[in-house]
């Protein structure tokens, strides 16, 4: 079922938009399965389930972590995690800096926005971004690298809605880019989305549902 459903959602997707296959809660053999079909990207939510795939399963994979980011957490994947979704405060940068820097590496940052009307959502404002990307205090960070924005739509059916929501980051993205050329992710979309999220402008989706069945969230 999982290699059909990667090659599926595969088969539809621009070249310019990547897969990041969300594992969470998933046993290390569907994550096995996913590999053997070519995956190479997966998501996880949680810092210490990630580093137990990670040690398990084969060191090609790029992991990143989509979930809410504790910052006393980084320290455990800062050896090897690949792209990090969701930061949403400049203080998460510092201490993502500091855990890279002892590992002599440069971690990959996305700034997470909050553009769904949900109040339970983490994100930073579009002010709040563009202050953080023009600080001096950013600038030093040397073993971070911002590539991009992340944002999570409302969870609803209306299109309509979800469509303004996508939209009014990806303007923010193309008004961003003109003044920060490091900025290349558009994170948006996930298996109930991403179809839409993509006609309006994302070039990474963030699917797990789709590919690998219900989570079981009893672990």
């Amino acid at each position: 079922m999982i290699k059909e459903n990667l090659k599926n959602i595969k088969a539809t997707l621009p070249e310019n938009v990547t897969l990041v296959a969300v594992s969470k809660t998933k046993p290390i053999e569907d994550l096995q399965e996913a590999y053997n079909t070519g995956q190479r990207i997966f998501g996880e939510n949680k810092i210490q389930e990630m580093v137990d795939k990670y040690d398990a399963l084969p060191k090609d994979i790029k992991w990143h972590m989509i979930g809410h980011l504790q910052s006393n957490k980084v320290k455990y994947m800062a050896h090897f995690v690949d792209l990090i979704h969701g930061v949403d405060k400049l203080k998460t940068l510092n201490v993502i800096n500091k855990e890279a820097k002892k590992h002599d590496r440069v971690i990959n940052c996305l700034l997470q926005a909050k553009i769904a009307k949900e109040d339970s959502k983490f994100g930073l404002s579009f002010n709040e971004i563009e202050t953080i990307l023009s600080a001096k205090e950013t600038e030093a960070l040397e073993n971070i690298n911002i590539v991009g924005l992340m944002g999570m739509a409302t969870f609803t059916d209306n299109k309509n809605q979800l469509k303004e929501e996508f939209l009014s980051l990806k303007n923010l993205f193309n008004q961003l880019k003109t003044k920060h050329s490091s900025l290349e992710i558009l994170s948006m979309g996930m298996s109930g989305d991403y179809k839409l999220a993509i006609e309006n402008g994302s070039t990474m989706i963030r699917v797990g549902s789709s590919i690998f069945g219900h989570r079981n969230y009893n672990q």
